[in-house]
């Protein structure tokens, strides 16, 4: 575990690098990662992790498709699976993932914040209201992204 900062030199608005940390990586904190990718420069570094060890969800699939993004053969991962563990933001999208993040980062200047995030696999119904959870679920973290990250998006790829 590393705890040297992936900053270059000079001054930066925002974080180097990101994670998103979820239960299990399976569904909200995939998504956030994903979603985030598009958002951000390609110079900040954006991963995602779980707490536990996830399956993917097809559900997952679906309404990232329906929004033309695919993560690929992307697998669910543990922060134990992270080659290195340090993040200038640890975004937390879950109690259990909140509560590890700031475990971990007690002895780090490390930014933590607390996105609560419905787990939609805890939705019951058709399969259409199964969707609807998980699309409500990733617009909800599109807005949140954009909200915070967008301006600094735009500052970045000012000339």
């Amino acid at each position: 575990m590393s705890t040297e900062p992936h900053k270059p030199k000079g001054e930066r608005t925002g974080p180097g690098s990101v994670l998103f940390l979820c239960g299990r990586n399976a569904i909200r904190s995939p998504m956030a990662e994903l979603l985030a990718r598009q958002v951000l420069p390609g110079s900040i570094f954006v991963a995602s992790a779980g707490v536990r060890a996830g399956v993917r969800d097809p559900f997952v699939d679906a309404v990232l498709a329906e929004s033309g993004l695919s993560l690929g053969e992307r697998q669910p991962r543990t922060l134990e699976d992270l080659e290195d563990t340090y993040f200038d933001l640890i975004v937390t999208l879950a109690p259990e993932a909140h509560h590890r993040a700031l475990e971990l980062t007690r002895t780090m200047a490390v930014d933590v914040e607390y996105w609560p995030t419905l787990d939609p696999s805890v939705v019951e119904g058709t399969r259409e209201q199964i969707l609807t959870a998980y699309r409500d679920v990733r617009d909800g973290l599109a807005r949140q992204i954009a909200g915070r990250f967008g301006a600094q998006r735009a500052a970045q790829n000012m000339p």
